[in-house]
């Protein structure tokens, strides 16, 4: 099972995953751990992360970036509307009314809906997990913004659906940063003391969010969160562009905004900029070259300068750090620690106003960039079976007070319950019981819209189906279990039709409540942790009857905000894959392209190197005469052909080519095998002439096999120096006589022939039996100094156990 953290953020992506050393933030294919959120559309196949980052300029109308934000809305959305002007590429409505991304893919002009270009760039991350961990990724934890709504939170789910994720958990970023931070903390208070209070401030590119979390010993509870989605890191880029393209337009007559490539490069380079006033407070260059018209441009300012021009941005900085105080009722001293996180967390101006709120100095334990993917991977190591994790609960909060309508008969209208008060304990589930004799409704909505950064707050329309009244004609009892799941998301889970059954004889009947009159309202009853409490309001006057009653499950049909029909789902599905189909075929087309030109740089190089010695000139001409037709025909009519064109193409030169290469191998490993030949021969020919002057170490070797030995070794000899001299006739420039893999064989075959015999190991000499008694000492039968003979001479010993025969040590001239 895999255990994979994804931070998907507004700008940037981390992966973090869980192994047996810990959690660990992997790097993408450039060694890089950071993957920018863009994917670039081109007239062949698709590029994401850097790769489409690096065609920010050069493919500017077809490269997006920043679709985080239009999750869950609608193309109408005002927010959208307002942000669709600033946008390089464009936008378009889908056939569902929600926010479509039109670019051209293919050479066809495609709109792509936000959930399937989010599902692009997760399987991108997909694929950097993968490459980590070295095997398929399914299961997964994602990172959202806590300000982000049903609607947003569905839309992500279905974008990680697509990208054929499992989605254990759709996490908070403030959340999974204070996981990162306390699970490994071995200092908690104990349960039952005061916990630890800790602020959590995320200032990321594009949100602005705030959490206050109390920690105790395995176990973390979000206190209360606060949010500016409209203040982030690009805020201040913008404050800086818009100082940059006045300038320019009064020092150069230039309208940047005029054109969208020009405009994209000064981002690249106001965002450089805002990095560098963080670290430096003195004057500071930005410099363009080719800018627009040709035109070279520069400018320069200091943190203070950009300071004064943010002070309206500044201000936003406390608001909510005054609402988490006021939400919580913490005082300043309540607070053990505040740690910052985000890339935008940089910015000198934005530390020094949280810090001076809260009277202390900022903690910055965690790393800015990585927390939340951390925090991520090791929630769901906590869910996964596959890791034993120290345990760690997590109580989250809804983010916005989410209410229920009804149409009652009795209140003669509209009712409605405030269900999940702000800040409420997630996730949660909640038991109301209606009293009715026919279907209802019920429309769940956020019922605070002035804090809710969305302009519909309508969450959805829930039918209870199939209700019918009691055999009786009362109305039936009807509980609806109402729920705010992991993932942050409303949604009815389940309801059910108390029905009266009559007793048989002899049963004892259950105690229940009698029905009381139809659209009497409703009573609600808490469920957490398996536990249901209903809280009655009944009449002081109805009295309990003693009946027998069962439940039945009565279907609901959902109709979510902008929730996506099963069958576009599948389809979205099937769209991905085959545009992965797509992506996967290109590469393996273009990798046959490159192969053919790394091919023809490389011989050609070569051909006036290492090679200019094993080819002839009338050979080198004409193989350096095809590298150059190829080399032209690759940037004119090659530039682009089928993957089966560019494999032929590189046949076609390599059959010319490799030949000159194997002469140039052969003549360094001819030597070499020739040398090994040659002392293998020398080798088995001492052990022959030892054997012939009767050396002991020999004398046992038999004389039939030695002569065969002698004969394969002059054989050898007289075949090795003859292709020696054949070979010393023949030039470099043409194909050896004989092959380093020929005589490689031929010691093979030597070998064979000859190490089983010259390496014989002497016969093992038995000591003679023993005729006299144990006790008797002395020589015996004439067999004195048999001891001496048949071992050491001088020590009486036996002869050891039989050794195999040493070849003679030797060199070889």
């Amino acid at each position: 099972m895999s255990v994979v953290g994804f931070d998907v953020g507004f700008q940037s992506c981390y992966v973090a995953v869980a192994r047996a050393g810990g959690i660990e933030t992997v790097a993408n294919e450039y060694s890089d751990r950071c993957t920018p959120s863009f994917v670039s559309f081109g007239p062949r196949n698709r590029s994401i992360g850097a790769a489409a980052k690096n065609q920010v300029v050069t493919n500017c109308k077809n490269t997006v970036q920043g679709f985080k934000r239009f999750h869950g809305r609608a193309f109408s959305d005002p927010y959208v509307q307002a942000e669709k002007s600033s946008l390089v590429f464009d936008l378009a409505q889908m056939p569902t009314g929600t926010t479509g991304i039109k670019v051209m893919y293919m050479e066809e002009e495609k709109v792509f809906s936000i959930e399937q270009v989010t599902a692009m760039l997760l399987t991108k991350l997909k694929e950097t997990a993968e490459a980590a961990l070295k095997k398929p990724v399914a299961d997964c934890v994602i990172s959202v913004p806590s300000f982000f709504t049903d609607a947003e939170r569905r839309s992500v789910m279905d974008a990680a659906q697509i990208a054929g994720l499992n989605c254990l958990r759709l996490m908070n970023d403030t959340t999974a940063v204070a996981l990162a931070y306390g699970i490994y903390k071995q200092d908690l208070p104990a349960p039952e003391e005061k916990p630890r209070i800790v602020v959590f401030v995320d200032v990321g590119h594009a949100g602005y969010q705030v959490s206050v979390c109390a920690f105790n010993k395995g176990k973390l509870k979000v206190l209360g969160s606060a949010f500016d989605p409209e203040l982030g890191g690009k805020d201040f880029d913008e404050v800086l562009v818009k100082y940059f393209c006045e300038e320019f337009a009064q020092k150069y007559k230039l309208d940047v905004r005029s054109k969208p490539r020009a405009l994209v490069r000064l981002y690249q380079e106001c965002e450089k900029l805002k990095k560098l006033m963080s670290a430096n407070s003195s004057d500071l260059p930005l410099n363009i070259e080719c800018f627009m018209n040709d035109i070279d441009v520069s400018g320069t300012l200091n943190r203070a300068k950009f300071e004064e021009f943010c002070a309206e941005l500044l201000t936003k900085v406390e608001a909510p750090l005054r609402s988490i105080m006021e939400q919580t009722r913490l005082k300043k001293d309540d607070i053990y620690a505040v740690e910052i996180i985000g890339g935008a967390s940089r910015i000198t101006a934005i530390k020094e106003r949280i810090s001076k709120f809260f009277g202390k100095e900022l903690s910055t334990t965690l790393n800015a960039d990585e927390a939340v993917a951390r925090g991520c991977a090791l929630q769901c190591a906590i869910l996964s079976p596959a890791f034993k994790v120290r345990e760690f609960s997590i109580t989250e909060v809804v983010p916005y007070p989410i209410s229920l309508k009804w149409t009652s008969a009795a209140d003669e209208g509209i009712s409605d319950c405030e269900v999940f008060p702000k800040n409420h304990a997630a996730p949660f589930s909640k038991v109301l019981t209606f009293y009715r004799r026919e279907p209802f409704s019920l429309e769940a909505y956020y019922n605070n819209p002035k804090e809710l950064p969305y302009p519909d707050p309508t969450m959805g329309q829930f039918n209870i189906q199939k209700v019918v009244p009691q055999p009786s004609g009362e109305s039936s009892k009807v509980k609806v279990k109402v729920r705010v799941n992991v993932h942050g998301v409303f949604s009815v889970s389940s309801a059910s039709l108390v029905e009266v059954v009559k007793s048989a004889e002899g049963e004892e009947p259950m105690e229940t409540d009698t029905p009381a009159k139809e659209d009497e309202g409703i009573h609600w009853a808490q469920s957490k942790d398996n536990k249901q409490e209903e809280k009655k309001n009944e009449p002081p006057q109805a009295k309990k009857a003693k009946v027998k009653t069962k439940t039945v499950d009565l279907p609901i049909e959902n109709s979510l905000h902008w929730q996506l029909a099963s069958e576009t789902l599948n389809l979205f599905v099937e769209n991905e894959g085959k545009m992965i189909m797509q992506d996967k075929l290109e590469k393996e087309r273009n990798d046959a392209k490159n192969y053919v030109e790394e091919y023809v740089y490389e011989m050609r190089d070569k051909l006036h190197g290492v090679l200019e010695n094993f080819v002839s000139e009338a050979d080198r001409d004409s193989f350096s005469l095809k590298l150059e037709d190829t080399e032209n025909w690759l940037y004119e009519e090659g530039e682009d052909q089928q993957k089966q064109v560019y494999i032929d193409k590189l046949a076609e030169l390599k059959k010319l080519g490799e030949p000159i290469q194997n002469r140039l191998m052969e003549a360094e490993e001819r030597p070499k095998a020739l040398n090994e030949l040659g002392r293998q021969i020398q080798q088995y020919m001492k052990v022959v002439e030892a054997y012939k002057a009767k050396d002991e170490l020999y004398d046992h070797l038999d004389e039939l096999e030695v002569m065969k030995v002698e004969k394969q070794g002059n054989e050898t000899m007289t075949w090795m120096n003859n292709k020696m001299n054949l070979q010393s006739k023949q030039s470099l420039s043409q194909d050896p006589v004989v092959k380093a893999q020929e005589i490689q064989a031929k010691t093979k075959e030597l070998y064979s022939a000859c190490n089983h015999v010259v390496t014989k190991p002497k016969p093992k000499v038995e000591p003679p039996k023993e005729e006299t008694p144990a006790e008797q000492n002395g020589p015996v039968n004439g067999q004195e100094g048999s001891e001496a003979q048949a071992g050491n001479p001088e020590k009486g010993q036996a002869a050891p156990e039989n050794t195999e025969a040493k070849l003679p040590e030797m060199d070889i001239d």
